[in-house]
């Protein structure tokens, strides 16, 4: 598999022979080695002007046209060419087969780093993440995205751009607010997603449906009592609802038929990322942790001279640098820095604990087995139930992870948290809270409409520790529900421990 000289290749120049031989050897190793279960793999070569154009279409090989992605193109290469900011040495696509993009510009040294991190730590991550298995439909995914492009640019051709840009404006403003988090949706194939599509919208432009029923009249003649009503109502539109592009989707009275489908579009779409957001230390972790293996094992066995081995030891240097909270470059923790030291301490507490791992990870301390306890932990968790379980003493001493408390009556910060036993147990809960999607993003829910009577859509924002919206994206985010809506929308903010109203906000006082 290798050359006459040993090594899988010689200098910086590569050849696709050179690249295939390189991905068949590190395939194998990792097989053997850390016995990682993969997708097919496309590998395919691009530009800095096409990694660029992945960058503005979220990463995905097929997009529908939209004047974001366009704007978002503009800005980047701004950054890259006056070099702000540099480009992805490769991007990966979560699809069955796993599509892999490497840069040309790479030298073969980097080409056999970017493939062991994408094509088999991330691929084996997608492929196996409990997550990625319940949200997402790697096999299905590429065709819908074809489906999607197909049909928003015939809806241009039919509506005018105008019109279509218009729908998925206040589509895209809602995606945060666009996905399920906490049941599965429906699955189906890429025939029966188009099949689905096309008789979904024969039957809605020939019918109307109601969307339901009022309560029945009782046996004595009386009228239901209103609070019946509502109960009803809530029971029938099974509200709350949290996935508002779906309720809009569904329920909108003033949507025509093409105008669902391109909210449902964007609302796959958000649904197809929801597992991502939270996986980003674990998935980028195990896909250095893999790299990084997978290249000193190369090394180990003289497949890679020592001058490549050099270039990848500087390329990951720069992977994982994790700036002092002081440095101007300083923007948080770094998921490739963080997810690494978590796999190789997993690694070490396995072969090699101390009296404190003992103590702390009963379960895996000296199991002998770190290949089974990390492929387990990859399947198993996403990032905040990773750290809560995972995150050692050793490790928080090697951050210097502290917590401190901030009350917003205290004019001081208290240090409420140190590297002590109790410390450690906070430290671990605090940073663990901070990677909860559901505690980072805001809760708010269709609570209630009157769909027979004046249509007033009621949202209520659940507070948590007293962080409110802010007012201009609020009321633009309220403007696009109303577009989408068609009549007065509302939103309530209560506080989350006490029920109690904080505020209230409605489309009528903020106008068009």
């Amino acid at each position: 598999m290798a050359s006459r000289s040993g090594l899988l290749f010689s200098g910086s120049e590569w050849d696709f022979r050179t690249l295939s031989r390189a991905y068949e050897t590190i395939e194998a190793i990792a097989t053997e080695e850390l016995h990682l279960d993969v997708y097919p793999v496309q590998m395919e070569i691009i530009s800095s002007e096409q990694m660029l154009d992945a960058y503005s279409s979220v990463g995905m090989p097929l997009m529908y046209r939209h004047w974001s992605f366009g704007k978002h193109y503009l800005y980047q290469e701004l950054l890259y060419r006056k070099g702000g900011r540099g480009l992805a040495y490769e991007l990966v696509i979560n699809s069955n087969p796993c599509i892999v993009y490497l840069m040309e510009e790479n030298t073969m040294a980097l080409q056999a780093l970017v493939t062991a991190h994408a094509a088999l730590g991330h691929n084996h991550f997608f492929k196996n993440n409990y997550l990625f298995q319940q949200w997402t439909d790697a096999s299905a995914i590429l065709s819908y995205l074809d489906f999607a492009k197909g049909y928003i640019a015939r809806c241009e051709e039919r509506h005018g751009v105008d019109a279509v840009e218009e729908i998925l404006d206040a589509a895209h403003a809602l995606m945060e607010q666009g996905v399920f988090r906490y049941h599965r949706p429906p699955k189906l194939s890429s025939e029966k997603q188009r099949e689905g599509v096309r008789e979904r919208l024969e039957y809605e432009e020939r019918s109307y449906n109601d969307l339901w029923r009022t309560l029945p009249p009782s046996k004595d003649g009386a009228k239901p009592r209103e609070t019946d009503i509502m109960a009803e109502r809530k029971k029938s539109l099974k509200l709350p609802e949290e996935n508002l592009l779906y309720f809009l989707e569904k329920n909108s009275l003033i949507l025509e038929p093409w105008q669902r489908e391109v909210i449902r579009i964007v609302r796959v779409i958000a649904q197809y990322f929801y597992p991502q957001r939270q996986t980003q230390v674990m998935n980028e972790g195990c896909a250095t942790f893999v790299h990084y293996t997978l290249m000193n094992l190369l090394f180990d066995r003289g497949l890679i001279g020592e001058g490549a081995m050099l270039e990848i030891l500087r390329n990951h240097s720069n992977v994982i640098f994790q700036p002092g909270f002081d440095d101007p470059r300083f923007s948080g923790i770094n998921p490739y820095a963080l997810g690494l030291d978590m796999m190789q301490d997993i690694q070490r507490i396995s072969t090699a604990p101390t009296a404190e791992d003992r103590d702390w990870f009963p379960d895996i301390a000296g199991n002998g087995d770190w290949r089974q306890t990390l492929l387990d932990a990859w399947a198993n968790h996403r990032d905040e139930s990773f750290i809560r379980q995972y995150l050692s003493p050793t490790l928080i001493r090697k951050w210097r992870f502290f917590v401190l408390a901030d009350a917003a009556n205290d004019p001081h910060y208290e240090v409420a948290s140190i590297h002590n036993e109790r410390g450690y147990e906070s430290i671990r809960a605090a940073l663990a809270h901070s990677y909860d999607i559901g505690a980072s993003r805001p809760d708010i829910q269709v609570v209630d409409v009157d769909l027979l009577g004046d249509r007033y859509l009621r949202l209520q924002h659940k507070v948590k520790d007293g962080i409110v919206l802010e007012g201009g994206s609020r009321d633009a985010t309220l403007r696009h529900i109303r577009k989408l809506w068609g009549y007065e929308v509302s939103m309530v903010a209560v506080d989350a421990q006490t029920g109690a109203t904080v505020h209230e906000r409605s489309t009528s006082q903020i106008g068009e």
